[in-house]
């Protein structure tokens, strides 16, 4: 349960960088929501796999190069979920993009995140 518990703090890191990045982008930059959310989804994908690999699962594994490649499967498959669910919450439903990411992102963190990191990425 503490290792679930500490996997919710990095998640919480990971998407204080991606929303700040987010709305950055958007706002001061003015780039188009999905590309900022893509950005900002690849910043707190990078913040989240070094937070995880020292912290959440304490990974003493030489093969981190592994670990970087099983983590790029999983977070294409997250910036797939989580793209796609910004654009349709945005799109066909009319909300906010911030709002759309957050349940976008909470959605994927609960039901694929961490159970694709414990049990594939770190599992070794």
């Amino acid at each position: 349960m503490f290792t679930y518990l500490k996997a919710q703090g990095s998640s919480i890191i990971a998407s204080a960088i991606d929303f700040g990045i987010t709305v950055l982008a958007v706002n001061l930059l003015g780039w188009w929501y999905l590309a900022a959310s893509i950005t900002g989804t690849v910043s707190g994908g990078i913040v989240n796999f070094y937070v995880n690999r020292k912290w959440v699962f304490e990974s003493q594994s030489t093969a981190i190069k592994w670990q970087i490649l099983k983590y790029i499967l999983v977070w294409a498959g997250n910036l797939a979920i989580v793209t796609a669910g910004v654009f349709v919450f945005t799109h066909f439903f009319n909300l906010n993009y911030v709002l759309a990411k957050v349940l976008s992102a909470v959605l994927t963190g609960i039901s694929y995140n961490y159970i694709m990191q414990k049990q594939f990425i770190f599992s070794s």
